[in-house]
């Protein structure tokens, strides 16, 4: 049985708060260690990231995809049916695992060359890399998994805080796209 990628994290997390303790940051020597560390995984990162792209690009898989996106927690409107491609849905997706990877990256940026912190240089070095190899795309494309079961698209989104997510799961059954289609807010076709 293989534990949630949320426990892991935090035992991860509070596990190199402990090592970083120990660790002298005020030596330029290890600071820089770290800062490269810190650099290099996240030029591994993007290096998946751009074979991840060129990999869904070679497939080009054009089957349809059609899924109703359940409208966000708190709002009056209706769950919306996408129709897409598996291509175009994988693409998307890419670019939202690059959007959050450029997010962290540019809060790490002023956590540490603003504030000063550097604690937190060494715990980034380590969680977005898993968090990477744990991906749906990843399992998919890099390590070659069929879409099957709670790979096959779409994919749930990932859980906020404490797995708390903005918004319910996406649905594929049949029931919930008819449905979608008669009250009208279907056809919204995602290039």
């Amino acid at each position: 049985m293989a534990l949630n990628p949320q426990i892991t994290n935090l035992v991860i997390i509070l596990g190199m708060m402990q090592v970083s303790k120990k660790i002298p940051f005020d030596d330029p020597q290890v600071l820089l260690a770290v800062r490269i560390l810190y650099i290099v995984t996240n030029i591994v990162i993007a290096g998946i990231y751009f074979y991840l792209q060129t990999k869904i690009n070679a497939k080009k898989d054009l089957t349809t995809l059609k899924y109703v996106e359940p409208a966000p927690m708190g709002s009056a409107d209706e769950p919306k049916l996408i129709t897409t491609t598996v291509h175009s849905y994988d693409l998307q997706q890419l670019r939202a695992l690059w959007k959050s990877q450029l997010m962290g990256v540019g809060m790490m940026g002023v956590m540490h060359l603003y504030f000063k912190y550097t604690n937190p240089l060494l715990i980034q070095s380590i969680i977005p890399l898993k968090g990477a190899f744990e991906g749906n795309l990843v399992k998919i494309h890099l390590f070659g998994n069929p879409a099957i079961g709670d790979l096959k698209r779409p994919w749930k989104a990932a859980g906020g805080l404490m797995g708390m997510g903005g918004q319910g799961e996406p649905k594929a059954d049949k029931k919930s796209i008819e449905q979608a289609e008669r009250a009208g807010s279907g056809g919204v076709k995602e290039e």
